[in-house]
């Protein structure tokens, strides 16, 4: 798995039962509530800072996904997606990637296209179990409760970073790499 690790540089999320509990919420006014996960936001914050690329590609199509890309700085956001396998192409053509080098993070059938296609492939705990028997990680933690987290950190510790990143913040590093 170490050597799988070591070559990602693009990490694709979707993003109901990912980056959220798949949970939503809806007013009677008609407004959209959707809970995300701060631990998964500063994971995907301090992977970006050493260079590694997020994408989301998800069903939904919502100002809220789009609001919570910009605030964690992630640029590439496909949504009403339910079949995504050319937004997933698209991200290989625009970073001039291979399929070796990305790290795709799912929890649904509709997932395992990529799932089944990616140089690693994770799901959080509570994945359909359908999909966990395609994939090289199963997370300790539910989408939506630090499962995305849990595969950063994976990600960082393989490449052999993690600890390095962990030294740099406590000695007051913060050019973003570690030193």
């Amino acid at each position: 798995m170490k050597n799988k690790l070591k070559k990602i540089k693009m990490i694709i999320l979707d993003v109901d039962g990912v980056l959220t509990d798949a949970g939503l919420m809806m007013g009677h006014d008609g407004f959209e509530y959707m809970k995300f996960n701060v631990q998964d936001g500063a994971g995907i914050v301090l992977a970006r800072k050493l260079g590694y690329h997020f994408a989301l590609i998800t069903g939904r199509n919502t100002a809220i996904i789009t609001r919570r890309a910009e605030i964690l700085g992630i640029q590439d956001v496909y949504q009403n997606k339910l079949y995504k396998m050319e937004s997933y192409e698209e991200v290989l053509k625009k970073y001039k990637l291979k399929d070796e080098e990305v790290c795709y993070m799912g929890d649904d059938i509709l997932d395992l296209p990529i799932l089944m296609r990616v140089g690693f492939a994770a799901v959080p705990l509570d994945a359909v179990p359908d999909v966990k028997k395609y994939v090289d990680y199963v997370a300790k933690r539910k989408g939506g409760e630090g499962a995305v987290r849990e595969v950063v950190d994976l990600i960082l510790d393989g490449a052999g970073i993690k600890k390095k990143l962990i030294q740099d913040i406590i000695a007051g590093n913060q050019s973003g790499r570690p030193a």
